[in-house]
């Protein structure tokens, strides 16, 4: 006789399955960014081998292919090299993975010293000129018109003496210039890094009526040069923005 199978057992299996994999992989973040945490951090240094998976697992309260997994998500960060036989060992920060979310976001909170910072300025502004420049030799009449609302917010914005709302509407005048430029990769690479330091304090610094004057300042000078379609003035300012206003709001390392 044939056997009557229960087509909601099946259905049962492949849902509790589904679930212990998710389950799983929730764990194995948490398990990646307390361990990314610690190497930024210090707490395991250069040279150093983490602990084993047996000591980790019972650290975290989970299995050991969590670990494991865990810890080979960590070599492709570039923070640690497995070696078998030898354990894993912790990397030099040269060998870090920095546009990681996870690791710069670590970096960027254990920046004592402004380093990162000042390096992500540096990126930063190299990038955005570019953009700049791009933009005023290829935007549209619809386009200008779309910068020109994005620079109308910031006004707005500045007007209402509304510091909050005039940071957000300063990201958006950069991201539209950016979508103008058409660099795609550019635009992915500063929107990742820039999101990352803008979640410190440090990084955003203190805001005044004149530095958010003087900040509208700024991009009116880029909105125009972009609008005369001058590359070369569009990356002059748009440099000049972006140095000049950390240079102003940029605090004293720790």
């Amino acid at each position: 006789m044939d056997r009557i199978v229960d087509p909601s057992l099946g259905s049962a299996l492949l849902a509790d399955h589904a679930s212990r994999r998710r389950s799983g992989a929730r764990l194995g973040s948490a398990v990646v960014v307390k361990l990314v945490e610690d190497i930024v951090g210090g707490e395991y240094q250069p040279g150093e081998t983490l602990p084993t998976e047996a000591d980790l697992g019972e650290q975290f309260g989970v299995s050991r292919t969590v670990i494991r997994e865990s810890v080979m998500l960590l070599q492709d960060k570039g923070l640690v090299r497995i070696i078998q036989g030898k354990g894993t060992l912790v990397l030099d920060p040269q060998s870090w993975n920095m546009i990681d979310d996870v690791v710069l976001s670590a970096v960027v909170r254990h920046d004592d010293t402004l380093g990162i910072l000042e390096e992500l300025i540096v990126v930063r502004a190299a990038l955005e000129r570019e953009m700049a420049a791009a933009a005023a030799g290829r935007a549209t009449p619809a386009q200008l018109e779309q910068l020109s609302e994005a620079f109308s917010a910031m006004r707005r914005a500045a007007s209402a003496s509304d510091a909050d709302e005039f940071a957000l509407a300063d990201v958006r005048f950069h991201d539209v210039v950016m979508e103008l430029s058409g660099n795609r990769l550019a635009r992915a690479i500063v929107s990742s890094i820039h999101d990352k330091a803008r979640a410190t304090l440090r990084y955003r610094g203190s805001t005044s009526a004149d530095m958010i004057v003087r900040t509208l300042d700024e991009h009116r000078a880029i909105l125009e040069a972009i609008g005369r379609r001058d590359p070369a003035a569009a990356s002059h300012a748009m440099h000049t923005h972006i140095t000049s206003a950390w240079s102003r709001r940029r605090p004293a390392p720790s």
